[in-house]
């Protein structure tokens, strides 16, 4: 059955190929939901040390992180087949929705906790944002002429992590804004930029739909939920309940049942499957997305704790913290770009991803050595270099995978490489936050001792600066602590942050380097010609035999 999502002229329904003023048509509504997305991302990343200060809850910062990931990343592939099954406009636009629900729900917390429920719900429009604009793209654009379309996309992200800092630090650096606390604007910003974008995508989002009759894998949706959370709160939580308790063997058990019920799920259901086995089978897909889960653990792990090590070891504001990342975002941009315009020329994609992902390692291994006096500018450099190397691997992994597969089969595909580095930096942020907050006390512990024999730091004790046991505690849940301590007495705390943070970049290195040895047995890959819509119509047009 054919049925159509907008108006589209008879070339368009006929072939399934869309002219260049149609996919810059429709790439306006895709950028605008899009760019909800990506300044959500930016404005909380530079904002959450300001938040979780004030809701007294910096050491469980992550449960906000972690919750609003488990539910995007869940949710992440029954959107992609939801997309195939019914058309992606109206379940875009219902993504949106969701997403905007839990914005204007998380101004209202009042908690850590509470504030990690309305993440989770809005988590659940998230999914929907990104995988389906880049399975639109993938439908309606070929892999080799997608690269065309990389500024674009590329401009917008600029533009979101350059507004996202500024209007985040804006908000959370006011203490009321029309009798609002500031930060909850963070969220309530989110309103308006939300409904215009329905508006927008109602307008001009206007793609043909080639419907299939598949059944929808809840089984395997329920099992994926069941095996993900209990290891995520394990890898978030183990800290504190010690890594061989009752209560972490338990996670682990019943995370175990949970991916191994999925398993079986996915077995049992064949083709209709929320992530088909038989992706795996291909290759370069498996290869890929193998690459995704890491090279999104190093990402999202790595890149979520620079703003805090601005604001932390050199005193920026999350406003000047997310300026401060401007480097990274220029070297992302350069590279995706660069990249795009030679895969579009030559489409050869198969270097890339194996470049970026060493020079990935390499920007992380420099960020490893930062301390809490080491220059801004070494930092901006290192942080320039880690940009490069992910702008190599982000879309070339993408047009990989989607390239491999059927080109029916263009939004599980999409779906799962993104769910896949979801669940990677999912598993990221938990596990290198955990590693961050449960190293940070012997740190600043040793940086004191280390410390306090200087002249300078012994003065400052007698005239009654010095620290107590209280005032460390206090440290690990409001940092806001320490831009009120003498700076000779602040400079051990910043170092033993900055230690801490040094060994989770090391580990992101680490992570990174099995990603580089993973893509090195990527086959050469033949990108498409055609788009997935163009070749989904011919197939749909072609007689029973």
């Amino acid at each position: 059955m054919t049925t159509n999502d907008g108006e589209l002229t008879d070339s368009t329904a006929h072939t399934g190929e869309y002219t260049h003023r149609q996919v810059l048509t429709i790439l306006s509504g895709l950028m605008l939901g899009m760019f909800l997305g990506a300044l959500d991302q930016t404005i909380v990343s530079t904002s959450i040390r300001t938040i979780a200060d004030d809701l007294h809850g910096l050491s469980v910062q992550a449960w906000v992180t972690t919750a609003y990931l488990i539910t995007g990343t869940i949710t992440t592939p029954i959107y992609g087949k939801l997309g195939d099954l019914y058309g992606r406009k109206k379940l875009f636009m219902f993504a949106i929705t969701v997403f905007v629900v839990g914005s204007a729900l998380c101004s209202f917390a009042d908690s850590m906790v509470q504030l990690a429920a309305f993440r989770a719900f809005q988590g659940l429009g998230a999914g929907g944002l990104f995988t389906l604009v880049l399975a639109i793209i993938g439908d309606i654009v070929s892999p080799r002429e997608r690269a065309r379309y990389t500024g674009y996309f590329m401009a917008m992200f600029g533009t979101s992590s350059v507004l996202g800092p500024l209007i985040g630090g804006f908000f959370a650096g006011r203490s009321t804004i029309l009798s609002i606390d500031g930060w909850r604007w963070v969220f309530l910003v989110n309103v308006p930029i939300g409904i215009a974008a329905l508006f927008v995508v109602s307008a001009t989002l206007h793609v043909h739909h080639v419907r299939r009759q598949v059944r929808i894998d809840w089984w395997g949706a329920a099992a994926l939920a069941v095996g993900l959370v209990p290891l995520l709160a394990v890898a978030e939580q183990g800290r504190d309940w010690g890594w061989g308790s009752s209560r972490s063997l338990t996670a682990y058990a019943v995370g175990a049942v949970g991916l191994g019920g999925f398993y079986l799920a996915e077995r049992a259901i064949g083709d209709a499957a929320l992530i088909p086995l038989r992706i795996f089978r291909i290759r370069a897909a498996a290869v890929t997305i193998s690459a995704s889960v890491i090279v999104g653990m190093a990402m999202f792990g790595g890149i979520m704790l620079l703003p805090l090590y601005m604001q932390i070891a050199h005193g920026a504001s999350p406003t000047e913290s997310g300026l401060l990342m401007l480097p990274m975002v220029v070297g992302m941009m350069a590279a995706s770009i660069g990249s795009g315009l030679v895969i579009s020329r030559t489409g050869h994609v198969r270097l890339f991803p194996i470049v970026g992902s060493g020079v990935m390692v390499l920007g992380l291994g420099l960020l490893s050595l930062a301390g809490a006096d080491t220059p801004l500018v070494l930092i901006s450099l290192s942080m320039f270099v880690l940009g490069i190397g992910l702008g190599n691997c982000m879309q070339p992994l993408l047009l990989i995978v989607q390239s491999a597969v059927p080109p029916t089969e263009i939004g599980v595909a999409t779906s799962s490489a993104t769910f896949f580095r979801q669940i990677g930096g999912t598993l990221g942020v938990a596990i290198f936050l955990s590693v961050l907050f449960g190293g940070v006390g012997g740190n600043i512990a040793d940086a004191i001792e280390h410390d306090s024999r200087s002249p300078a730091w012994q003065q400052a004790v007698a005239e009654g600066h010095g620290p107590t046991p209280e005032l460390i505690a206090q440290v690990q849940d409001d940092s806001s602590v320490i831009e009120r301590m003498d700076p000779v007495i602040a400079h051990p705390f910043k170092v033993g942050f900055a230690e801490s943070m040094d060994l989770v970049f090391l580990l992101a290195a680490g992570v990174g380097v099995l990603a580089f040895l993973i893509l090195l047995l990527l086959p050469p890959v033949e990108l498409r010609a055609t788009s997935a819509s163009a070749a989904a119509r011919a197939e749909a047009a072609e007689p029973p035999v």
